[in-house]
């Protein structure tokens, strides 16, 4: 079965790609399996300069998923393209890098500098991570300033692909994926993290230093369904869907509401060769049930009358 996608200019060879943040720049999970078999790489979220992060303890288990408040934890963009890049198989698997920046002015420097690299297939733009305090989640939830980095990035991407990452933390995804295609965004992905919060009641502390964290897994998969669901029927550019995908059936599930690829996150920490096993599991699955194509199988929901 054909399970090549392209959309906007960006071809994959298959819907699978990897979540920010879960999967480091893409060489520490090649042990696990070959890169070449995904369809995309999203690399860690990057700045321009060098981040620490949040203070420790910044992760933690709770019964129904994972909390995390990393805060763009990175050593910068000019590390990712001397350091990381060479050595990814970009020639074979398209490569996205995720941008985080403090305003839009920062995002568009931080986009031309990435503009001219052969290596990076599409720029994946973060405005909805919860665990910064500078930005951060503050631009997800205010259309005006997605589309305001939309554009900034836009204006300094040059002809790379421009995909812009929103938070499920808003009123109406719709406004705000509509915020983002009116920027010029060529493809939204969601969802990022659902804000959340973890107490020890021994310790009688937060177990996450900075207290408010992200809530990901299995979780928070009817949250992403909904609002990959929502933000399809609100615009017309490409979506692609996150959140809590831990099987095949998780990841066709997001393709038949209609996103065009799907991106894995969490799953990744529990099973490193996730990712790579879940490329043959949609094509199997699709068989099974009697899909034609991956083409045909997408946005074929059926509404009650």
């Amino acid at each position: 079965m054909d399970m090549h996608v392209s959309f906007g200019g960006l071809d994959l060879k298959n819907p699978v790609m990897t979540a920010s943040g879960t999967f480091g720049f893409g060489m520490e999970f090649a042990p696990y399996g070959d890169l070449t078999k995904l369809g995309g790489i999203v690399a860690k979220g990057l700045s321009l300069k060098p981040r620490e992060g949040n203070p420790m303890p910044r992760i933690t288990e709770t019964p129904c998923g994972m909390l995390n408040a990393i805060g763009i934890q990175n050593p910068g963009v000019e590390y990712f393209i001397t350091k990381a890049l060479p050595y990814l198989p970009w020639k074979k698997v398209a490569v996205i890098a995720n941008l985080y920046a403090c305003d839009a002015a920062e995002f568009g420097e931080l986009a031309g500098v990435l503009a001219g690299e052969e290596g990076v297939a599409a720029l994946e733009v973060n405005v909805s991570c919860p665990n910064v305090k500078e930005g951060g989640i503050a631009f997800g939830q205010d259309p005006a300033q997605i589309a305001k980095v939309t554009e900034a990035v836009k204006k300094w991407a040059g002809n790379k692909h421009v995909m812009v990452k929103l938070s499920p933390n808003v009123t109406d995804i719709g406004v705000c994926a509509r915020a983002a295609a009116e920027g010029g965004a060529d493809s939204l992905s969601l969802i990022n993290t659902l804000s959340g919060m973890a107490v020890d009641i021994r310790k009688r502390k937060p177990c996450i230093a900075n207290v408010i964290a992200g809530l990901s897994g299995p979780a928070i998969k009817p949250v992403a369904l909904r609002c990959v669901y929502q933000a399809v029927k609100a615009v017309d550019i490409p979506v692609v869907g996150i959140g809590g995908i831990a099987s095949a059936e998780d990841a066709l599930e997001f393709i038949l509401v209609g996103a065009q690829a799907v991106q894995v996150g969490t799953a990744n920490f529990l099973r490193p060769d996730f990712a790579f096993n879940l490329v043959d599991e949609i094509e199997t699955l699709l068989g099974e049930i009697g899909a034609t194509s991956l083409d045909d199988f997408r946005g074929s929901l059926q509404l009650p009358l």
